[in-house]
C-alpha cells in the first residue's frame, strides 16, 4: 500500500543513533504527539580531547546556552568549539552547531530571514572534514526551518547551502539533521533531507532517549527544550558527560510535568499516606 511506503520513511531516532558511532553534532526538532508542545534537541560529540573538553552552560538572560571548556587548562583551540548553540529571539528559538547562532540572531533582529542570515556564512574551515554548519529555528506557532551549509563533497572551494521548511509540522513526528553521516577519515558530511522520525510523548522520554543512545565514548553534551505552544513557556534540560572544573551547576531540572503526570503523582502520594 502507498501508506506503508510512507511509514517506512519515519525512523526510530534512538535506534539510528545507537547504531551510529559518530554523527558529530545533531539537531532534532519535533512536535509532541498531543500537538501542544514542540521539542528541540541538540547534542555535541567529540573524537579529540579538545572536542571532548566541553560542557553546556545555561545563559538564561539570552534564553539559551553556551559551550564552555570543562577544564580551561586543557583548552587548545577555542575557535570552533566555544559558541552559543541556543539563543531565543522573542518567541523564536535558534539552535545551531556554531557561532552562526549569533549571525541568525543578529540578522533576524534586523528583520532579515533565517536563509538571509545563513547566506552570509559557509562551512567550517577545518579541512579535510570541512564540517557542515547545521542550524534550525522554531517559531511561536511551532513551524520550523532547518539548514545545512556544506562543502561540495569535500571541496573546500565550493559551498552548498540547503534550506528545509516545515510550515505545518505533524503531531508525533520531527526531523533530524547532523553534521556527519558516520565516522570516517575524513568524516563524510550528512547528505540528503533531514531524517523524519517518530517523536515520543514527553520531553523526558525524548531527551533521555537521545542521550542514552549516543555513542558512550564520543558523546559530550545534550540540550533539550520543550516549548508550550499555547503559553510560549519553555523548559530546558542539560546533560553533560564531563564535570566542569569549579562548576556550580546543579543537576538539570526536569521540565514541568504534564497535567496527567501531576494527577498520577498526587494519586500515588494519597495512596502512600
Amino acid at each position: 500500500s502507498v501508506i506503508g511506503e510512507f511509514d517506512m520513511e519515519k525512523i526510530n531516532l534512538n535506534d539510528y543513533l545507537a547504531s551510529n558511532e559518530y554523527p558529530g553534532r545533531g539537531i532534532a526538532v519535533a512536535m509532541a504527539p498531543d500537538g501542544r508542545q514542540m521539542f528541540i534537541g541538540y547534542f555535541i560529540m567529540g573524537r579529540s580531547e579538545n572536542s571532548r573538553n566541553r560542557v553546556f552552560d545555561p545563559v538564561p538572560e539570552r534564553g539559551g546556552i553556551c559551550t564552555m571548556a570543562a577544564d580551561p587548562d586543557k583548552l587548545e583551540d577555542p575557535s570552533l568549539i566555544i559558541y552559543n548553540p541556543v539563543l531565543t529571539l522573542g518567541k523564536t528559538h535558534i539552535v545551531t552547531n556554531g557561532d552562526q547562532t549569533d549571525t541568525i540572531f543578529d540578522l533576524m533582529s534586523q528583520g532579515k530571514s533565517f536563509a538571509d542570515a545563513l547566506r552570509t556564512r559557509t562551512f567550517e574551515p577545518d579541512g579535510p572534514n570541512y564540517t557542515p554548519r547545521i542550524s534550525a529555528v522554531v517559531y511561536a506557532d511551532g513551524s520550523y526551518q532547518m539548514s545545512i551549509l556544506k562543502s561540495a563533497d569535500g571541496n573546500g572551494d565550493s559551498v552548498q547551502r540547503y534550506f528545509f521548511d516545515y510550515p505545518q509540522p505533524v503531531a508525533g513526528e520531527g526531523h533530524f539533521i547532523s553534521t556527519y553521516k558516520h565516522n570516517g577519515n575524513p568524516i563524510p558530511s550528512f547528505e540528503g533531507e533531514p531524517l523524519r522520525f517518530a517523536c515520543p510523548r514527553t520531553i523526558g522520554d525524548f531527551a533521555h532517549g537521545l542521550w542514552q543512545n549516543l555513542n558512550p565514548d564520543n558523546k559530550v553534551s545534550l540540550f533539550a527544550r520543550v516549548i508550550d505552544l499555547d503559553s510560549g513557556e519553555t523548559g530546558d534540560m542539560i546533560f553533560n558527560k564531563y564535570d566542569a572544573v569549579n562548576s556550580d551547576l546543579d543537576d538539570p531540572e526536569e521540565p514541568e510535568l504534564l497535567p496527567e503526570e501531576l494527577e498520577l503523582l498526587a494519586k500515588l502520594d494519597a495512596e502512600a499516606e
